[in-house]
């Protein structure tokens, strides 16, 4: 199936208490994960305040002196927690970096839950205290959005709604707020420099607020680079290689990349905060039997969500 525009689903479907409007949703958004990788989402219920609030503290820490921010960026780490200078990520089939730079939220761990321990702490700038609140606080509604999507996600692929429930609980999920920062002079950059280079996701699923700006682009199946547009009240979601991965390619982890914008304004930045959903470290990725048949035989190796993360934090550029 070809697609020439990324399709929006309502989830307002998966939680009306029709029976028949709940699996029109997981249809929705079956279709669009095995078609094309991504969707649009309509009514995630995410307050427009919530985001406008933390779009503020996003771009008012990346405002700081480049000194002050830093201080924030925390040697040994792997980018997992913190502040991540500009040029540090690359594609894994590029040696150019990105023309961003980012900040991670990640898992707050309540209870005795013992991964706890394995996890480090998160890292908040003094300089910007609503960082914290308002970048936690999205934080956990965008968690609770993903965990929707992924239980209309097990229905579709015939397991149980609850399949994925015990799995992302307190996972190693990322909150990114990027900067793809202005440049005053284009000419000055490196041959094949962009916002970010062609890539796949590496976790489950990924929930992106609308970006300040265009850019985004998606890889349809007939090879043809497709604009995403949301509306500033959407979602953009998108299958990542952890989800492709364990359906044996049934649903796609799908191409994508921001461009940079015309020379003439490339002096503008662009902001945008994608959710990238993990589960737990033991989570077996092994495709499942559901997905093996002699149509589409097994095409992955065994192996944890854990390992699989550390195999390709290497390529990227974030993990020595």
């Amino acid at each position: 199936m070809s697609f020439s525009q990324i399709p929006t689903v309502n989830l307002d479907l998966f939680n009306s208490g029709d029976p028949k409007q709940k699996q029109q949703f997981v249809e929705d958004l079956g279709q669009s994960f095995s078609g094309i990788g991504f969707a649009i989402v309509d009514n995630h219920g995410i307050s427009s305040e919530l985001i406008e609030r933390a779009y503020k503290s996003f771009k008012d820490f990346f405002a700081l002196d480049d000194a002050v921010k830093q201080k924030y960026e925390i040697e040994g780490l792997a980018g997992q927690r913190g502040y991540t200078s500009r040029g540090k990520e690359h594609a894994k089939n590029s040696n150019v970096g990105d023309l961003k730079e980012f900040y991670h939220i990640g898992q707050i761990v309540e209870g005795d839950d013992p991964i706890k321990e394995i996890y480090p702490d998160n890292v908040f700038a003094d300089e910007v205290p609503d960082l914290e609140l308002a970048g936690v606080e999205l934080y956990k509604r965008l968690e609770a959005v993903g965990a929707e999507l992924l239980k209309a996600t097990a229905i579709y692929l015939d397991l149980e709604e609850d399949y994925f429930d015990a799995k992302i609980k307190h996972g190693n999920s990322i909150l990114r707020p990027i900067h793809y920062y202005g440049i005053p002079n284009p000419e000055t950059l490196p041959e094949g420099a962009v916002r970010a280079a062609e890539h796949e996701d590496i976790n489950l699923i990924t929930l992106l607020l609308g970006a300040s700006a265009e850019g985004l682009q998606v890889l349809n199946s007939e090879n043809e680079w497709i604009e995403a547009k949301p509306a500033p009240n959407q979602l953009v979601i998108n299958v990542g290689d952890m989800l492709q991965r364990l359906t044996n390619n049934h649903l796609k982890s799908t191409t994508h990349r921001v461009v940079n914008p015309p020379r003439e304004r490339m002096h503008l930045p662009r902001y945008s905060v994608p959710f990238f959903l993990h589960p737990r470290a033991d989570m077996s990725l092994n495709c499942l039997e559901s997905c093996i048949d002699e149509a589409r035989p097994k095409a992955y190796s065994d192996i944890t969500a854990g390992d699989y993360l550390m195999e390709r934090l290497r390529e990227i550029g974030l993990l020595k």
